[in-house]
């Protein structure tokens, strides 16, 4: 009834549970594997959780300038841009300029902090390399 080399029920079966097992035992491995170094890897560690993730949340509805929701993405891209650039822009409203000038007379007034290369390497040696860069491409 069987043809020559072909498996019977049982032997696909059973390998079926030694694959489950590899597969689970593997999966275990990994995970421990992560906890285990979460310190060196916090990218790694914070990666594999976020994939693990059912859901994953859009940005919700955005209230413009003149008091509109906002619900379509190419708009919410558009309302986001415009806010981040109007924080970072060299253009300042009067409250900002006010700051500008007030941070101005204080380094002004007080001399610049002394910074020696011993603090400066110290604080190099201890960035974590697994962290993003910063908008100049240093890690923080």
């Amino acid at each position: 009834m069987w043809k020559e080399g072909q498996a019977t029920w049982e032997e696909n079966r059973n390998v079926v549970r030694a694959r489950r097992d590899a597969k689970r035992k593997a999966k275990a491995h990994l995970e421990l594997k992560l906890a285990r170094d979460v310190k060196k890897n916090k990218k790694g560690f914070f990666n594999y959780i976020s994939s693990k993730r059912k859901a994953r949340h859009n940005v919700g509805l955005l209230l413009s300038e003149v008091g509109v929701l906002v619900m379509e993405d190419a708009e919410k891209a558009e309302l986001l841009n415009f806010c981040f650039v109007s924080v970072f822009s060299a253009k300042a409203g009067p409250q900002e300029s006010q700051a500008l000038e007030a941070r101005e007379e204080a380094y002004r007034k007080d001399d610049l902090p002394s910074v020696e290369v011993d603090q400066v390497r110290d604080l190099l040696s201890n960035l974590d390399t697994h962290k993003s860069m910063d908008h100049n491409g240093m890690h923080p």
